[in-house]
């Protein structure tokens, strides 16, 4: 099995990558469950250096991103 350096290393939002890629698509596949379901609010509570400088790295809005159905890969980092 072949793994390709563009599986491992992917390009995110904010100053850290690894900050904001794998927090969206957390997010997202959370929201992919939520399909046909009635959610009156959505909590996060992140852990780890995600809670210690989160916030600072853009994980936050990667994470708001990932809710809203956004992807690493087809979100439009101008917008």
């Amino acid at each position: 099995m072949r793994t390709s350096l563009f599986e491992i290393f992917q390009i995110g939002l904010g100053p850290s990558s690894s900050h904001t890629v794998g927090p969206m698509k957390a997010a997202k596949h959370f929201a992919d469950g939520l399909q046909g379901l009635e959610v009156a609010g959505i909590r996060a509570h992140l852990y780890g250096s995600l809670a210690l400088t989160g916030k600072g790295h853009g994980t936050d809005r990667a994470i708001l991103l990932g809710l809203a159905g956004e992807t690493p890969q087809g979100v439009d980092v101008e917008r």
